[in-house]
């Protein structure tokens, strides 16, 4: 099994440098927008692009992933709402496992149903561990996964479903707020679930400011996610990738 991102975010976590992954939710975006926001990444150097939503209900997540990687050299990994959201043209697949909730279909269920066509994809797969927080508000996620997100205030509950989940093998774990989220991850929790683990701690939900990409980057987030923000806003990636690469070689 190709593990070639994997190998690069493993890679970057034990260097001690940050990433940022511009969330694009093809639901979202036509081709001027993508346009613009392939520029603008390009430009600030952001590190990943991660495709996908809760949803998509639009028919172009192929056309989407085309005219990015037509574009540039950046990687594009699927953050998949559900199984149906695979496509070939993509480098590699957070195969997301809801361990933050109990609902068994998000578990596994699910995986069992699109294991062969997954498989037969030839995507890097890379299993994640993804945990839902409270962000405050409701999100799209919390009703289609019918599943109760981590309380924000109770950073061991994260910390333990984090340790949980790497020890089952999760090779990343997926801290989320929330698209929208009015209230982000906190640091404390950030911080608790990174001093924990080992593996590569991704964060995402709620992140607007470049401030406070930074500020989880300094307490132990090595991927920053930013899609509703960039979305409303695209000016920010370069904000948001300056702050977060500013981090890089001196955690």
């Amino acid at each position: 099994m190709k593990q070639d991102l994997y190998n690069q975010f493993a890679s970057r976590k034990q260097q001690g440098r940050k990433s940022f992954s511009v969330l694009i939710d093809p639901d979202k975006v036509d081709s001027k927008s993508i346009d613009q926001i392939v520029g603008l990444s390009i430009e600030a150097k952001v590190d990943y692009f991660f495709v996908g939503g809760s949803l998509v209900i639009s028919n172009h997540l192929d056309e989407c992933i085309q005219m990015i990687k037509s574009q540039c050299t950046i990687p594009v990994v699927l953050f998949p709402g559900s199984p149906s959201q695979v496509s070939k043209y993509a480098d590699a697949l957070l195969y997301l496992s809801l361990i933050s909730g109990r609902n068994p279909e998000l578990l596994i269920g699910q995986h069992v149903i699109s294991a062969p066509f997954v498989k037969m994809s030839g995507l890097e797969i890379m299993p994640t561990g993804y945990i839902v927080v409270d962000g405050g508000a409701p999100t799209t996620v919390s009703y289609i996964s019918n599943a109760t997100p981590i309380p924000a205030d109770k950073n061991e509950i994260a910390m333990c479903t984090a340790m949980a989940g790497e020890m089952l093998g999760m090779k990343l774990i997926y801290m989320d707020a929330g698209s929208g989220a009015k209230k982000p991850i906190t640091e404390a929790m950030i911080e608790k679930v990174a001093t924990h683990i080992e593996c590569p701690l991704i964060i995402g939900g709620g992140i607007i400011e470049p401030e406070k990409a930074y500020n989880n980057c300094k307490s132990g987030a090595d991927i920053i996610v930013v899609g509703n923000a960039i979305e409303k806003d695209p000016s920010l990636i370069k904000e948001m990738s300056a702050a977060i690469h500013s981090v890089s070689f001196s955690a």
